[in-house]
């Protein structure tokens, strides 16, 4: 058994010693107008496809094929009446979307659209920015614009915003601990937290396929962070109305409004770039040698995150909204101990990896497959019956001064207002 460790693939992260302040800016604005465009095609893609789903036309009114449709809702918003809540903390009440959006532009600076290009005879790499801990930065702002939700739920000092804030701290407190788990594995296996360093490190297999059980986790832990169906519960229109944006009208519900659609554009990005290759063409360079070269990838990289943008489309269109508490054991009874179980198996085997010559890749494949065949039987595995006494013991509904619904294994008490049976004739002449 050879003891020596084995050394850590040496993989390059982005230049930027050619970078100028114009390349800079010019960069910044392209990230910026390159999300809205996008959030406008999405609206229009969203509303179109789940038409179809439902067998009926959606948006086809406002352009050729309803294209300008999401053109003419935002300067609809532009244009209404800006109401105001009486009652409201007015600073931290227009602070709320503000903080929202802002978080929701800051994403994508880390994000490598390609490798590096020529641009006016300068070699620049197709990112705003990188360092050692791109991924990081991009949890802490992520977890930073929760707090637009939360101050714009809290702020209108109304009873239904307030619920939606609450919801969602608990939705990501609890589905951010499952998502970083399995952005940790990448962490082990490639060995870089720097962006450009993951899609580096996937030259050879894609992270989705190696670490497979952690895509998965990301895959439903993304969907419960940006609040779409079937976890959208602190928006839930049957219950909440609207959530946190009850109480917000014109361009304050704009930048709610935006923030959501740019941060399903954020988590499609961070799952294309930790766990599809990135701007890598994949198995199409096996057949084309030149197609990560050149602006190729760019291509490839808008392809991928569409993928994911339409998955989350398809998952609104095909599932129901889960029941709250149903959500909530999801999270801390299944998704957080499968993705702790996950996380130790890939670090004992970096572990076997540094200090032995076995195969790293064949052995993550297999550990893959029983996790994740392990996950499906889990989920399926039906829970175990309350027992008799528990199922006979008393429930009161008012204990805390409040009704509340009994919870599985628990029954009402029979009403003392049950109907009186009504006397027949005889016994009424008797």
């Amino acid at each position: 058994m050879n003891m020596i460790p084995m050394e850590v693939p040496n993989y390059s992260p982005a230049d930027f010693s050619q970078e100028t302040w114009w390349l800079t800016v010019l960069k910044a604005v392209f990230i910026i107008v390159f999300l809205i465009l996008n959030v406008l095609l999405a609206l229009w893609v969203e509303r179109r496809t789940i038409g179809r789903m439902q067998t009926r036309p959606g948006p086809n009114v406002a352009g050729p094929f309803g294209l300008f449709q999401a053109i003419a809702d935002a300067v609809k918003l532009l244009f209404k009446e800006d109401m105001w809540t009486r009652k409201s903390e007015k600073f931290i009440y227009l602070l709320a979307p503000t903080i929202a959006a802002f978080c929701a532009f800051m994403v994508y600076a880390v994000i490598p659209f390609g490798p590096s290009v020529s641009f006016f005879g300068h070699h620049t790499p197709l990112q705003l920015t990188d360092f050692p801990v791109s991924v990081l930065y991009i949890l802490a702002i992520t977890a930073f614009g929760v707090y637009g939700i939360v101050l714009g739920g809290w702020s209108a000092h109304s009873t239904y915003p307030l619920f939606g804030a609450v919801r969602s701290a608990a939705q990501v407190i609890s589905y951010e601990l499952a998502m970083g788990l399995s952005i940790v594995t990448v962490f082990l296996v490639s060995g870089s937290m720097s962006t450009s360093g993951i899609v580096a490190a996937q030259t050879n297999l894609w992270w989705c396929v190696g670490l497979l059980p952690s895509f998965l986790i990301y895959v439903i832990s993304m969907i419960g962070e940006v609040n779409r169906l079937p976890f959208d519960l602190p928006e839930a229109e049957g219950e909440l109305v609207a959530g946190h944006m009850v109480e917000y009208s014109s361009m304050k519900f704009a930048w709610f409004f935006l923030a959501e659609y740019i941060n399903m554009f954020n988590v499609s990005a961070v799952c294309t770039t930790l766990f599809l290759g990135g701007w890598s063409a994949g198995p199409l360079t096996l057949i084309w040698q030149g197609a990560d070269s050149g602006w190729w990838p760019v291509l490839w990289f808008v392809t991928k995150v569409w993928a994911c943008m339409f998955f989350m489309i398809w998952t609104r269109g095909t599932l129901v909204r889960f029941r709250y508490d149903q959500f909530m054991r999801f999270g801390w009874k299944f998704l957080i101990p499968v993705a702790l179980a996950w996380f130790v198996l890939v670090a004992i085997v970096q572990g076997l990896r540094a200090f032995t010559d076995m195969d790293a890749q064949q052995l993550l494949l297999g550990l893959s497959v029983i996790c994740v065949v392990t996950m499906v039987v889990l989920f399926f595995w039906p829970e175990s019956k309350p027992t008799e006494e528990e199922s006979k013991s008393d429930f009161d509904a008012f204990a805390g001064g409040y009704p509340v619904p009994p919870l599985p294994g628990q029954e009402l008490p029979a009403s003392t207002r049950h109907a009186v049976p009504a006397k027949s004739a005889k016994e009424v002449e008797k």
